[in-house]
């Protein structure tokens, strides 16, 4: 097999899950019944594999789970997942019929939708067909304008086999605390979707399942957490990059996580290059002094984020080696020069860990300016996944 995998551990995926739960139900609230974890598994669940990572939360007490599209929900059916299973994006016209079939939850982000889901909802045969309603409370990307919330109750009215079960709406900047008016965003999309849900209860509507806290705000903003919170990256153990950054420590140290991914390749080359010879495309890398550079069998096709390239380093035998040149489809090289005993064969940690050594993704997605979520997405499917038990 080619020798490159990325080693998933369920229990750690598992213990965030829990403690999780546990840091959103404190001892000290009292409350009629604890609040829901709705677990994001979209996008093959942040690269770590959707079925089986929805399938160990299931089986850990996940109460819902979040993907981006039907063929997302259906292919966790499919593998057995039998928890709600919400449709963040919604459906387009002509998915409706199959997430009645596969009992799917859709997010309505427009009125109009409203009628589409009707039609198929009044030749199901099901008594009630039930949906959450997004609204935008400031983010300008998908919902309802809380102005519209009036439209939407008329149109409601009209449909006699919907039910609403849930309202939501999505943070732009939870993770922002700075005295700007982006660190003051969070808190008025709070006022404008709490006023928009209780817009809806004087117009005789139950909301449902309030829910609007991710990751950053499950973390840092308790106000948010109402009846249900929707962990992301910090399900698979990474936190957010709050802002400022002096404040990550202590922010960090409220809720510990286990890094669940840890991607790796082996060495299928050494090569002793002279000083003054380029290395790889281009030439962008050239020594100065004599350098022993061994190549690694992944590249950009893999998931090894192109923008490493000469500015990136891996975890091998115990110690950090830069990535040299330009990241290529297929393979990587790296500047062994100061690591003893290097051979054929060796492992190389992309980022994760490797025994008591770390590398973790959130600082290597860091030093090229992107979000850890980019890196764990993009392990391609051409690199199998691991399961540790």
């Amino acid at each position: 097999m080619r020798p490159v995998w990325a080693d998933i551990s369920l229990p750690a995926i598992v213990h965030n899950f829990k403690a999780i739960r546990a840091y959103v139900n404190p001892p000290s609230e009292k409350r009629a019944a604890p609040r829901k974890v709705l677990s994001i598994v979209k996008g093959n669940a942040y690269g770590h594999g959707g079925p089986p990572v929805a399938k160990a939360l299931e089986k850990a007490g996940c109460d819902w789970f979040g993907v981006t599209c039907t063929e997302e929900g259906i292919g966790l059916r499919l593998a057995g997942v039998r928890k709600p299973i919400l449709i963040l994006t919604s459906f387009v016209p002509g998915e409706e019929k199959r997430l009645l079939q596969h009992n799917l939850t859709p997010v309505i982000h427009r009125c109009e939708q409203l009628s589409q889901l009707e039609r198929v909802a009044a030749r199901s045969g099901k008594r009630k067909v039930s949906f959450h309603l997004k609204i935008d409370s400031g983010m300008n990307r998908l919902g309802i304008s809380a102005n519209d919330v009036d439209c939407f109750a008329r149109q409601l009215a009209k449909a006699k086999h919907l039910e609403i079960g849930g309202v939501l709406t999505h943070f732009a900047s939870s993770g922002v605390f700075s005295d700007t008016p982006v660190g003051r965003q969070t808190r008025d999309q709070e006022e404008r979707f709490f006023a928009a849900v209780e817009r809806l209860r004087a117009l005789g509507i139950d909301p449902g399942i309030v829910h609007l806290a991710n990751s950053a705000a499950i973390v840092t903003r308790p106000e948010t957490w109402a009846d249900m919170v929707r962990p992301g990256a910090i399900l698979y153990g990474y936190h957010p990059g709050y802002d400022p950054a002096e404040q990550r420590p202590e922010i960090e140290k409220r809720l510990p996580l286990e890094p669940a991914m840890s991607l790796r390749t082996r060495i299928i080359s050494l090569r002793d290059v002279p000083a003054g010879a380029g290395v790889g495309y281009d030439s962008s890398f050239v020594p100065q002094k004599p350098a022993r550079i061994a190549v690694l069998a992944a590249g950009y096709g893999d998931g090894i984020h192109r923008a490493l390239s000469n500015r990136g380093s891996v975890l091998i035998r115990g110690a950090l080696a830069p990535m040299v040149g330009i990241i290529s489809m297929d393979v990587t090289m790296i500047d062994v020069t100061e690591v003893p005993g290097v051979e054929i064969g060796d492992m190389a940690t992309i980022y994760g860990t490797d025994g008591k050594c770390k590398h973790p993704a959130n600082l290597v997605a860091r030093s090229i300016g992107t979000v850890t979520s980019d890196l764990l997405c993009a392990v391609s499917h051409r690199v199998p996944r691991i399961y540790l038990h």
